[in-house]
């Protein structure tokens, strides 16, 4: 263990050879996902502008506030692009009134819209989670509502779901009606997918149809089967192996159903089976397109031109965890890449360092260090984050 710090901060040094005498002129990018429920990505750039400019206050700061299609996902885009923020009172995963944010950005035409806001586990209480009952419906009036503000485009982070409903409360709120075989409207839930006998659009607003939407998705998980929505996601989510059974019986028949009616099978699209089945939902009923979370967001505020216009001499990235899942298209990710096309060194500033993280070197990545500057619990270091975190950048800076 003490072999990586040491040769962690040995490439630093060697790294800051290199850059010594550039104070006058150095320009830093801080461009960090944020620190799961501690630290926002807004507030994370705020910390490092702070820690960095105590040591070097000619050094030129610039901080984007970023995300990969997670939590967080709403505020990076809205700041990045100077948008707004809507709130609005919907219909939570409970059938309870709750009051979710969505964002519209800088253009006034593209709304950015978190599932999580509305349909999220965290608006559930850990002793009342159960999929049979969430429904996805709140999600859904976020929708209608941006349409109202003439948004023709809107991007999906469809992270953190409490819901196991295949989309369909969405879809029972934009106007789309699931009946059962006597033509009544089934209820909310994942428990009444499998009564699903026949489903009418003649109530879907045609203005629906010319939005684009685009869903920020790392996962490719189908809809059905033991890889499926609810066999990988639904115990997290409060399934039990009786419900379980239950709710893939009822995505199976809706999957049946959704064949029917549209003359496509969306099982096997990449992203189906995310945040419940909430994918299919979107790519089969909305023409939605699924991708990268990070490659989606950074395109949107084009941050690739910032980087090459700019010529920043250091970039700071980060997440909560850096491990070999990183890989897997997060942010850190996808800015090391960046780095390494534009030569320019990227520090990983996170939470903790773990499993695998090393592979990152081999992307661009120049360095990582962690916040936990000694051994403490997982609560400590989430209510001491935004001090752990000003001292590690401002050592950090102390270096440059």
């Amino acid at each position: 263990m003490y072999a990586k710090i040491y040769f962690t901060v040995i490439k630093l040094v060697i790294f800051m050879f290199f850059i010594l005498g550039k104070e006058k002129m150095m320009k830093i990018l801080i461009a960090s996902d944020s620190f799961k429920g501690s630290l926002s990505s807004k507030e994370i750039c705020d910390i490092a502008t702070d820690a960095i400019t105590s040591v070097l206050p000619k050094a030129n700061v610039m901080g984007i506030p970023l995300a990969d299609g997670g939590e967080g996902t709403v505020e990076a885009l809205v700041e990045a692009t100077k948008g707004t923020y809507h709130n609005l009172n919907v219909i939570g995963p409970l059938g309870e009134e709750v009051s979710a944010t969505y964002g519209i950005l800088g253009d006034k035409h593209t709304a950015v819209i978190e599932m999580s806001s509305a349909s999220g586990i965290m608006l559930v209480p850990s002793q009342r989670l159960n999929p049979l009952l969430t429904t996805s419906f709140g999600t859904g009036q976020l929708i209608l509502d941006a349409l109202k503000q003439d948004c023709r485009k809107i991007i999906m982070g469809i992270g953190g779901s409490a819901t196991n409903d295949g989309g369909v409360g969405m879809l029972q709120a934009l106007g789309y009606h699931f009946l059962d075989r006597n033509g009544v409207e089934i209820g909310y839930g994942g428990e009444f997918l499998d009564k699903i006998v026949t489903i009418d659009s003649a109530n879907v607003s045609k203005d629906l149809m010319d939005v684009e939407f685009l869903v920020a998705c790392d996962v490719d998980n189908p809809l059905t089967g033991h890889k499926g929505a609810t066999y990988v996601y639904g115990p997290q989510k409060g399934g039990t192996p009786d419900r379980l059974e239950t709710l893939e019986k009822g995505m199976t028949n809706y999957r049946q159903r959704i064949i029917e009616f549209l003359d496509k099978d969306v099982n096997d699209y990449p992203g189906a089976g995310a945040a419940g089945g909430m994918g299919a939902g979107l790519i089969a009923f909305l023409n939605a397109k699924t991708g990268s979370g990070f490659d989606m967001i950074s395109e949107t505020i084009q941050l690739e031109k910032i980087i090459e216009k700019e010529n920043f001499d250091l970039i700071f990235t980060g997440e909560g965890q850096l491990n070999d899942q990183t890989l897997n298209g997060k942010l850190p990710y996808g800015i090391s890449r960046l780095g390494k096309k534009y030569g320019v060194p990227v520090i990983a500033v996170v939470g903790s360092l773990s499993n695998g993280y090393e592979k990152m070197y081999d992307e661009g990545l120049t360095a990582a260090f962690s916040i936990m500057c000694y051994p403490m619990p997982l609560e400590e270091a989430i209510k001491n984050a935004s001090e752990l975190a000003f001292q590690t950048y401002q050592n950090i800076a102390k270096l440059l």
